[in-house]
């Protein structure tokens, strides 16, 4: 069983005779008193795939022996922090006690969460490095332990030859604030110490090559007179990144990464569509395909959180007078004589019906992102960013070949709104919502290239898209609603709890309908477009 711990410390680098100042007498470090403990020795053999495919993407695993506790030894996977650590000096450390895994295999629980990142390529020892490590406890006044200290002499190791050494400092938090850690770095440089980033002893060990960009490096900037196939190049880059990330997020089952995994894929999708002329139709027609059937499974688990939540939030705003505001749309179907007995029912039969699809669809997600289908989806977006096969009208400039993809996507998205009508079929509202969420993306993949026109256009489709998304979970919500309610093992109380449900459900789409009426007169306002035509 894994166990995660997240640390946040800096690195510093220092020459073999520097010695540690005495921080107690440091301004602004707040160390009232630095406790040295034992030297010990750890030895660390460290795994990557042959092209350090993890180690340029900021991630380390290893093995390690010695030391004297429980968190020296073990299997150690580390990984750039999830966003919501808010400091760029945050990892995520993953272990594993050492058991029974020959020393020349590490577990498949650790490969598996970054296959993602060696897309199934062999993960073999890159690198031994035995670490003579003294540590020191730093005490403020008030007997908080501010940080800990860690004075490492590292040895790089080809079999019992020593090849090089090096040697560095890590001040890792505890109790301290960051000022005060911060405080205590700053004393480090003034003595002579030079930080030195994130950068792993691994990554030292290994060179040049373990600090080179990953297999899908930055997207560069692109403005409108350069050729279109830079910003397609560019979109594909960023979205890539983001798939590849955000895959990262749903192995380590973190929150909101399916829909956001998802939404990679579907702009990457949206993107070779709304601009399929300056692509190879055959290249782009098989990616997208392969994207379809990710996203579809992520769809599964995704649509049924989303429902799940939305159906139980609903329940209880039918004991609620007045009525309830709630994301987009008003309940209108407060009733304060419903029994919360039958209430608690209703909402019974909507988790027991969704228990086993949950389960079922995260399995199926599993499934599908170990596949050989998955690695090979991931190959084909990794050879997508960097060699994209392109249409000669990419290289005409990006304000003469994109803006008119852009106006074409947004005629059809016209053409259905022209189409809708208050009380017409869902399916109507739907085929809409799939017209404006393309042009939305068109437009976000032009804000790099255009700037605020652009970016200006993208949120203001945001105002439609969001009432037609809400439209669609109302449906879907109504529809599902009617569903369990037929189920055999439904009383009459709960049917007819049930029923108010789907009446919230479809008021929901009324309103949404009559959101989106009101909200279109100022999306589809001329000069939100100008740009498109060259005006500003």
């Amino acid at each position: 069983m894994s166990t995660t711990e997240r640390e946040v410390e800096h690195k510093l680098r220092v020459h073999g005779l520097y010695r540690l100042p005495d921080l107690t007498s440091a301004a602004h470090a707040g160390v009232s008193e630095v406790v040295e403990h034992p030297t010990i020795v750890l030895t660390a053999t460290y795994f990557d795939t042959a092209s350090l495919r993890l180690a340029r993407s900021g991630i380390t695993l290893r093995r390690r022996e010695g030391g004297n506790t429980e968190a020296d030894a073990g299997w150690h996977l580390k990984l750039p922090a999830d966003e919501a650590a808010g400091s760029a000096l945050a990892r995520d450390e993953v272990r594993l006690p050492l058991g029974e895994t020959p020393p020349s295999e590490p577990p498949g629980e650790l490969l598996d969460l970054v296959l993602g990142c060696t897309r199934g390529a062999m993960v073999e020892p890159v690198a031994t490095l035995r670490t003579e490590r003294t540590p020191y406890e730093l005490f403020a006044a008030d007997g908080r332990t501010l940080a800990e200290l860690t004075d490492d002499s590292v040895s790089v190791l080809d079999g019992p030859q020593v090849v090089a050494r090096f040697r560095e400092l890590e001040v890792e938090f505890r109790d301290g604030t960051t000022a005060e850690v911060d405080g205590v770095v700053a004393a480090l440089v003034a003595s002579g110490a030079i930080a030195g980033g994130l950068t792993s002893k691994a990554a030292r060990a290994l060179g040049p090559q373990a600090s080179a960009p990953p297999d899908v490096p930055a997207a560069q900037s692109v403005r409108p007179k350069d050729p279109a196939a830079e910003a397609l190049r560019a979109h594909l880059v960023r979205q890539v990144r983001a798939f590849v990330a955000q895959d990262l997020r749903v192995r380590r089952d973190l929150p909101d990464s399916v829909h956001q995994l998802r939404v990679a894929a579907r702009r990457i999708r949206s993107g070779l569509q709304v601009f399929r002329p300056l692509v190879d139709p055959e290249w782009a027609a098989a990616l997208r395909v392969e994207l379809g059937w990710i996203a579809a499974e992520l769809g599964a688990v995704r649509d049924r959180e989303v429902l799940e939540a939305r159906l139980l939030t609903d329940l209880d705003a039918l004991v609620t007078t007045p009525p309830v505001a709630r994301s987009g749309h008003v309940s209108t179907v407060g009733v304060d004589h419903t029994d919360p007995r039958d209430i608690a029912a209703a909402a019974s039969v909507v988790r027991r019906a969704f228990d086993d699809e949950r389960g079922q669809a995260r399995q199926g997600v599993d499934a599908a992102m170990t596949s050989e289908r998955y690695i090979a989806l991931l190959d084909a977006l990794v050879d997508a960013a960097n060699h994209p096969r392109l249409s000669e009208l990419a290289s005409q400039r990006c304000d003469v070949a994109l803006p008119p993809l852009v106006r074409k996507a947004w005629r059809r998205l016209e053409r259905d709104v022209r189409l809708l009508d208050l009380l017409g079929a869902d399916d109507d509202w739907h085929e809409a919502r799939i017209a404006a969420k393309r042009v939305r993306y068109a437009a976000e993949l032009l804000v790099p290239v255009f700037g605020k026109p652009a970016k200006v256009f993208s949120r203001t489709l945001e105002l439609v898209t969001e009432q037609l998304g809400e439209h669609q979970d109302a449906v879907i919500a109504a529809e599902t609603t009617r569903r369990l309610a037929a189920g055999r093992r439904v009383t009459g109380t709960t049917g007819f709890v049930l029923g108010l449900l789907h009446e919230h459900e479809r008021t929901a789409v009324t309103q949404a309908r009559a959101g989106f009426v009101a909200a279109w007169p100022e999306v589809s306002r001329a000069r939100h477009r100008a740009w498109l035509d060259g005006g500003q």
